[in-house]
């Protein structure tokens, strides 16, 4: 009798062991605690990309090798090469030149407003570059930064600059004939190379702190010697007063570029950092970058 119950407990258990072999091979029991993945987003822009800054991962792209338009976040290779020079000097002055003026009223361009004769920091024109995205303070920058003996010379000069810095970081889908991205048709980029200008870019710690600032007022030497305070500027990245942990990083925009924008936000101690192109409005690149950056938290 007790043999017989031996046996049937050893049916029994051998009964379990293969059931519970089952359901291991099925992977049921592994099915209860899985989380169900984020939906992937739908972005209303032609391209997009993130990674994670840590270690340069992919986290989404949207035809993320695509060569396109980028408008004004060309800006955030003009700072980095201003911002690459040796012995750099921020408190280093610019004489503002009519030029610089009558480039923003012939391109009907962005500026920050620079006043000819005023002498601006180098400091300075790197905030007017890149938080009201001013061209007129682009072009002080690359008459500054680049050589030759006229002010045609230097501009190529520090084009040629940019470029060269491209291919150091081992981009094959970008080029440059511009400062600020009003192109002569030679200027483009991609998402996933715009992505890496920026994440390059932030780690310098001047430029970080730039492309966080909400708003920044320079006060400027005049011809005279006096003082001008300048009306505020604002930073055009709406993110960082809509999307909590946003540090970054420049909007673009433009006929042919539409609305772009590079982002790069850190929570929990981590950084994403990405690009969205060709979106369909200025609130719509911001729900778009908005999208992939939840995204993107969600996966890291």
């Amino acid at each position: 009798m007790n043999i017989g119950i031996q046996g049937i407990r050893f049916r029994r258990a051998a009964g379990v062991v293969v059931t519970t072999g089952a359901v291991l091979a099925s992977g049921a029991l592994y099915a209860a605690p899985a989380q169900a993945a984020a939906p992937v987003p739908s972005v209303v822009a032609k391209g997009g990309f993130v990674i994670n800054n840590a270690n340069g991962r992919t986290l989404y792209t949207k035809l993320g090798d695509t060569r396109r338009a980028t408008g004004s976040t060309t800006k955030i290779m003009t700072a980095k090469v201003v911002l690459a020079q040796k012995n750099l000097n921020l408190n280093s002055t610019v004489t503002i030149q009519k030029a610089y003026s009558d480039y923003i009223v012939s391109k009907n361009a962005s500026s920050a407003r620079l006043i000819v004769g005023d002498k601006v920091t180098v400091r300075q024109l790197l905030y007017g570059l890149m938080l009201p995205s001013g061209c007129d303070a682009a072009y002080a920058l690359a008459d500054k930064f680049g050589t030759g003996s006229t002010r045609s010379a230097r501009v190529k000069s520090f084009i040629g600059k940019m470029n060269a810095d491209a291919k150091k970081l081992g981009l094959k889908n970008t080029h440059f004939d511009s400062f600020d991205g009003i192109g002569n048709g030679s200027n483009w980029s991609t998402p996933r190379d715009l992505t890496k200008i920026a994440s390059s870019a932030m780690k310098n710690a001047t430029f970080r702190a730039i492309v966080k600032t909400k708003k920044y007022t320079a006060k400027t030497k005049t011809k005279t010697g006096g003082t001008r305070t300048m009306a505020p500027w604002v930073n055009t990245n709406t993110l960082l007063n809509s999307y909590s942990g946003t540090i970054g990083v420049k909007t673009g925009s433009g006929p042919t570029a539409k609305y772009c924008l590079v982002f790069a936000a850190t929570r929990n101690g981590k950084t994403v950092v990405g690009t969205v192109l060709a979106s369909s409005s200025a609130a719509q690149r911001e729900k778009d970058a908005k999208a992939l950056m939840n995204y993107a938290f969600s996966k890291i």
